[in-house]
């Protein structure tokens, strides 16, 4: 009965430290995130601030709401936003997430449909900045993103059939 008890004392410590090591690295990945959603957010929409916080009275391990202040006024909700901050506020998340573990190649496709053209070239100019060790091949029918892509295909419709035609970004300039 002592070997039972004694196993049953370990497992019981390996569970107390690993349960202290998954809140120690969700503080430091949440820390992270945080950081760099607020970052990007103010760079795609300068001036403007967004930041993940727990519910209030809980803690990160019980979920994240994002909070955005634009202007000086905190929203009290993301339903008080434009369908085009809404967007930027996703894909600030996304490309934080993203920051956080990079892989080599992403796609995007269209991220940029609901927003106005100098939002679109703050989301090319990020991406080609903050991303450098990785490939992204970005569908979009907006000229501000092509003006920070390394290598574009354009794709058009002539006489029935599609044409890819191959430049570089600074030909588009």
């Amino acid at each position: 009965m002592a070997i039972v008890q004694r196993d049953k004392k370990k497992i019981e410590e390996t569970i107390v430290k690993l349960d202290q090591y998954k809140k120690e690295v969700l503080l430091k990945t949440w820390q992270k995130v945080d950081a760099d959603f607020g970052q990007i957010f103010n760079e795609l929409l300068p001036g403007n601030f967004a930041k993940l916080v727990p519910p209030e009275g809980k803690t990160i391990a019980d979920g994240l709401e994002v909070k955005v202040m634009l202007g000086k006024i905190w929203k009290q909700s993301l339903t008080e936003l434009s369908g085009g901050q809404r967007s930027l506020i996703a894909l600030s998340l996304i490309l934080a997430l993203m920051q956080y573990k990079p892989a080599p190649m992403y796609i995007l496709d269209e991220v940029d449909a609901a927003l106005d053209l100098s939002h679109t070239q703050n989301i090319g100019r990020l991406i080609k900045t903050r991303f450098k060790g990785s490939q992204f091949i970005v569908v979009s029918l907006k000229d501000g993103m092509f003006q920070n892509a390394n290598r574009i295909f354009r794709t058009r419709f002539l006489d029935g059939t599609s044409v890819v035609q191959a430049t570089t970004g600074s030909e588009m300039r």
